[in-house]
């Protein structure tokens, strides 16, 4: 039989496509590439549930390809008035957002402080591999919208107490967040009994309530769930397939 290789020369991972009646492999895929656009697309479709309609300004902290990936996403999806750019080095952070204002063709600065990347921004982006907080409620405006993408551990955060005490907490998945999210395990081990709201399956289906008033801090813990891998790899495998692209191998 014949399987679509869909993987180039430099593949950290990778997952093998199978027709849901049968089990029959249909493709060979860069997994790697998939969790990086498919994060992104999440935290974009997060952002349309739960940011204010008027919410316009983005801001990123982390300048790795999640950081990348969210900036392409978020303004493929939304009109934006400007991105913020956060990282620990300054000229590394100019340079990624010089490359990022070139391919969105609108305006990117970069900062080496967060709390004045984050002042006034209505979308704030957590994508770091900080084990400590970078993100503080005192420096988020009313209303903003917070997808946290980074601190996929238990004992790993990126944003303080303060914002989990106050916001209202979504999720792709209640019990990962409850297992593995160092934002909301930490926050709880020091008393703070905020349960998720709701899951994005949940608002997308109009079974739950999103943002409850305009100034509400909202946030989205973002840990991933197989069906989101599946549904991008199927799509990609179906798109391949119209156009012809990838590579036909024995298997």
């Amino acid at each position: 039989m014949k399987i679509l290789v869909l993987a180039g020369k430099h593949v950290r991972e990778l997952m093998t496509y199978r027709e849901c009646a049968t089990g029959e492999p249909l493709a060979l895929i860069n997994a790697s590439a998939i969790t990086d656009v498919r994060t992104a697309a999440v935290s974009a479709v997060a952002t349309d549930l739960l940011a204010r309609p008027d919410a316009a300004e983005l801001a990123i902290i982390g300048t790795g390809v999640q950081g990348r990936a969210h900036a392409h996403a978020i303004a493929a999806t939304r009109a934006l008035t400007g991105i913020r750019l956060a990282g620990r080095d300054l000229a590394r952070t100019r340079e990624v957002a010089a490359e990022l204002a070139g391919q969105l063709g609108q305006p990117v600065t970069a900062y080496d402080q967060v709390p004045e990347a984050v002042a006034g921004a209505d979308i704030v982006v957590t994508a770091t591999n900080s084990p400590d907080p970078v993100l503080r409620r005192a420096w988020l405006a009313a209303g903003a919208h917070v997808n946290a993408v980074g601190a996929c551990v238990p004992g790993d955060r990126e944003l303080d107490t303060a914002i989990m005490a106050e916001a209202g907490v979504f999720a792709d998945s209640r019990e990962s967040v409850t297992h593995e999210a160092g934002d909301f395990l930490l926050a709880q081990g020091e008393g703070v009994i905020n349960p998720v709201r709701a899951e994005l399956g949940e608002l997308l289906a109009g079974t739950a309530s999103g943002r409850a008033h305009d100034d509400e801090i909202t946030v989205f813990e973002s840990l991933g769930v197989a069906a989101e891998d599946l549904a991008a790899a199927g799509v990609l495998y179906q798109k391949a397939a119209r156009l012809g692209v990838g590579t036909a191998a024995d298997f």
